[in-house]
């Protein structure tokens, strides 16, 4: 499976709003890593998710998630994704929703027809989302199963040089 870190482009964009969303089968695990590679943790099913040592020691692309959560999403979504009056609990999204689903609205954002008409900005173009969807991705699942607290993660695993070269070819 491609990172979203790889796949930045005006046609990824295009695809995704012409991908239909994909139903979840419950009795799929989508939290627990079945495997790793390069310093990113896949489920069995090849969606990203998170890695927590005994000790607390957060993988990378979860910290990096904090990390650009923080930046780019707190603002309205509030704190370590516990949502706002403003807007819905992301952390609870990361582990309901079905992964396509999550970066759909990411890249297309969502207009909520309630009675608070609530908006989800489109962030495809933005390379500050895109670049690091995965790792806000994996971060706000590890927050909304639980495995790890509020605040700043103590400890991390160092970057990877897969992180690095995939940032770097998404920053440009």
């Amino acid at each position: 499976m491609k990172p979203i870190h790889t796949l930045l482009s005006a046609g990824l964009v295009v695809a995704m709003a012409a991908a239909p969303a994909f139903a979840q089968d419950d009795e799929i695990d989508n939290i627990t890593a079945a495997y790793e590679e390069g310093g990113k943790y896949f489920t069995e099913d090849d969606v990203p998710t998170f890695n927590v040592a005994e000790d607390g020691t957060v993988d990378w692309y979860t910290f990096s998630g904090f990390r650009r959560y923080h930046a780019e999403c707190h603002v309205c979504h509030g704190p370590d994704g516990e949502g706002s009056t403003y807007a819905p609990a992301l952390k609870d999204s990361a582990v309901d929703m079905d992964y396509y689903d999550f970066v759909y609205v990411a890249v297309e954002g969502r207009k909520s027809e309630s009675a608070d008409n609530q908006v989800m900005p489109a962030f495809g173009l933005n390379k500050n989302v895109m670049c690091y969807l995965d790792d806000i991705y994996v971060y706000l699942k590890a927050r909304g199963s639980e495995a790890i607290p509020r605040g700043r993660p103590a400890k991390k695993e160092a970057k990877s040089d897969r992180f690095v070269e995939d940032e770097n070819a998404c920053m440009g």
